[in-house]
């Protein structure tokens, strides 16, 4: 169920990256400022990259742990 949850969080991640980049109908409610910011717009998106790039390191950090605990 860990790896599971870490794999979702990966794969969230990294949509939020493509969002920062890709202008996407089916990504933009996946986007961290439209779910956040009252007033969303082309500024804020590189807010995605950031917590993006959280979301998918902690998932990789923690799938790692699991792989080689210490």
């Amino acid at each position: 169920m860990d790896i599971a949850v870490n794999l979702i969080g990966i794969i969230y991640g990294f949509i939020l990256i493509l969002t920062a980049f890709v202008r996407n109908k089916a990504l933009e409610p996946m986007r961290v400022d439209v779910l956040f910011m009252p007033q969303p717009t082309e500024k804020t998106r590189p807010v995605n990259l950031i917590f993006g790039i959280l979301v998918a390191g902690y998932g990789i950090y923690s799938l790692f742990l699991k792989a080689n605990p210490p």
